[in-house]
């Protein structure tokens, strides 16, 4: 399956631009890079996850967090943050909010590994959602009980970041819906 040749942001351990690299190369190389995640929550507290489409290079199939995407060079974080929004689930114009940073290392293939700096994003989203398949096999809304006992009880359907913010985060992530 062919990879997009994007470019990435490379930052330093405390999150300061050092470079730019390819998109792959960084991954390959395990290269720490910049990064933005999504987490909406609905009127209900629930949270929506979206399961990646077969097509992805690295956790295809898996559930993750409302999106995630790396700003390209000379793109906020934020911009990064709503434009993935608009590519993956066709929402515009996202009303999100910076909620902190985590940085990680892990293995995400046999041959790539994420060592993102990654800004996360909150907010509120009520509306219907029109996922790109090209992007996202699925989508739905599920409340923190109910995933936190369906992460810890089979792990390997989950992406390894989203299973880290939420270890991390899950309180905190359910009560910042903006």
């Amino acid at each position: 399956m062919p990879i997009p040749a994007e470019n990435v942001v490379l930052v330093d351990p405390e999150g300061q631009p050092t470079g730019i690299a390819g998109k792959l190369e960084a991954h390959r190389r395990g290269l720490r890079h910049r990064a933005v995640s999504v987490f909406l929550l609905n009127g209900a507290g629930e949270m929506l996850i979206q399961q990646r489409a077969a097509g992805k290079y690295h956790s295809p199939g898996r559930w993750a967090n409302a999106c995630c995407t790396h700003p390209r060079p000379g793109e906020e974080p934020a911009a990064a943050a709503a434009r993935r929004l608009g590519e993956e689930l066709g929402i515009r114009s996202p009303p999100i909010f910076p909620f902190g940073t985590v940085a990680y290392r892990e293995t995400v293939s046999p041959t790539l590994i994420e060592d993102e700096v990654c800004q996360l994003f909150t907010g509120r989203f009520d509306a219907a959602v029109r996922p790109n398949p090209a992007e996202v096999a699925a989508t739905r809304w599920v409340g923190k009980e109910a995933l936190l006992m369906e992460v810890e009880s089979t792990p390997e359907r989950f992406a390894v970041w989203f299973r880290i913010y939420l270890e991390r985060h899950a309180p905190a992530l359910f009560s910042a819906g903006g």
